[in-house]
């Protein structure tokens, strides 16, 4: 776990593709009413449409005439854009990870007709429409903020003959003295991160995806998350980790100078990164926090293990939650205020040679163990233009003595490349699998 702070929004606008059906979800449950638009938000590294409400005649409680959805339901993250939906766009209160290998015998052929499916239908949900044959999920629902993003691990490009495509950004993680990895839950020829501020809205398209993977591919593992919802707090916050510690603070933002090019592959990439232009690279690790043993540590011992006071965020060395960490300043007693273990010095920027990633997790529970301690922690996400200069370095220090070690484990890990948005009439992946 290291720190950062989200924000950001997405992409650029998009209709769905044809073979849905063009009819919002919640329009199904009645008679049709007028679909309006209540707006366009537009956030530096793109735009999220706050798409109108649909109206129809309430039939389940006698009430007729338009009603509209709330903010969070009437949310509308674009499809198409520069970059893929996701990534900079704001943590939902929902997620799903879900990796797939392709079958025995699949190769490009189908990797491409699979890609295409789930384009059409990360497109149509994403706008709040039912795909043909819906399921009937999130009929009263709207798009709530959904997201999909699809990523490519490292044994795709063998399976599809594409091994000379595969960029360097994919090589293997090394291996970390923390790590209690579980091969069974890590890696995968794809993957896809779904986000949603509603949990049917979110079940709805792992299902669908699920269903259009067909013959092409097998799910490989499935992990379920969840953030706080939206407007639960009186004013917008960073999340709290299930440590009850403000988790993310020093996370790079959109408007700094040098965002694009710590976390996305930039445009003019040549040979083997010619088709990630635009893209980036995700980390996943399953992190389980050892939660009985952190509460039974007291205040001022678990706020010297992250360097943060518990209580806002903010550094032990004074301030708010976004004032700099002084990392030389000593107590009364001669001892650096925020210690030399802490795990906000030890992931720092300046301690890493300006290693920067963006950070985009959500928190599980999975239940209580044969041992009654809770299967609980993080679905660390993490996006960065090189893994080798982003995860890596600051992974190998937090290895080397991060006071935090001692309350969490790693017990998966994957490493996908994440091409650039698909543009009008494209789908993900097409520039790789159609070059």
């Amino acid at each position: 776990m290291t720190e950062s702070h989200n924000s950001g929004n997405s992409d650029s606008n998009g209709s769905a593709d044809s073979g849905h059906v063009d009819i919002s979800r919640r329009r199904l449950l009645g008679t049709v009413g007028a679909a309006g638009a209540a707006g366009l938000v537009i956030g530096a590294a793109g735009g999220v449409g706050i798409s109108g409400a649909v109206s129809h005649d309430d039939t389940t409680t006698g009430a007729a005439g338009p009603q509209s959805l709330t903010s969070v339901g009437a949310t509308e993250v674009m499809f198409h854009g520069k970059h893929q939906a996701g990534i900079t766009t704001p943590l939902q209160s929902r997620g799903h990870l879900i990796a797939f290998d392709l079958a025995p015998g699949a190769g490009r052929k189908e990797a491409a007709a699979l890609l295409r499916r789930w384009s059409a239908t990360a497109k149509a949900l994403m706008a709040g429409k039912a795909p043909a044959g819906d399921t009937g999920i999130a009929l009263d629902a709207g798009p709530s903020s959904l997201t999909v993003t699809f990523g490519f691990g490292r044994t795709f490009f063998d399976r599809t003959g594409l091994a000379a495509r595969r960029p360097t950004g994919l090589d293997p993680l090394p291996a970390f003295s923390s790590d209690a990895l579980d091969p069974r839950r890590s890696e995968g020829d794809l993957w896809v991160q779904i986000g949603a501020d509603d949990a049917l809205v979110a079940f709805h398209a792992l299902r669908a995806l699920q269903k259009d993977a067909g013959d092409a591919a097998r799910v490989r593992w499935q992990m379920n998350g969840f953030n706080r919802s939206a407007g639960a707090t009186a004013k917008p916050m960073t999340a709290r980790n299930l440590m009850g510690q403000v988790d993310g603070t020093g996370n790079p933002k959109p408007t700094d100078p040098d965002f694009d090019r710590r976390i996305f592959v930039p445009a003019g990439a040549t040979g083997a990164q010619e088709w990630m232009a635009g893209g980036s690279y995700a980390v996943v690790r399953r992190i389980r926090m050892l939660l009985d043993d952190w509460e039974k540590l007291p205040l001022d011992r678990q706020e010297k293990v992250i360097g943060r006071r518990k209580s806002d965020g903010a550094p032990l060395t004074g301030g708010t939650e976004t004032t700099e960490l002084d990392l030389n300043k000593f107590g009364p007693d001669g001892k650096l205020v925020i210690p030399d273990n802490a795990h906000s010095r030890i992931s720092a920027p300046e301690q890493n040679g300006g290693a920067a990633m963006l950070r985009r997790p959500f928190s599980f529970h999975d239940g209580i163990g044969p041992d009654g301690t809770p299967d609980a922690g993080l679905l660390f996400v993490c996006w960065q233009a090189d893994p080798l200069r982003g995860f890596v370095p600051v992974q190998r220090k937090l290895d080397r003595g991060d006071a935090l070690s001692s309350f969490i484990r790693h017990e998966s890990s994957g490493l996908f490349a994440v091409p650039g948005g698909p543009a009008e009439g494209e789908y993900v992946g097409q520039r790789l699998l159609e070059a």
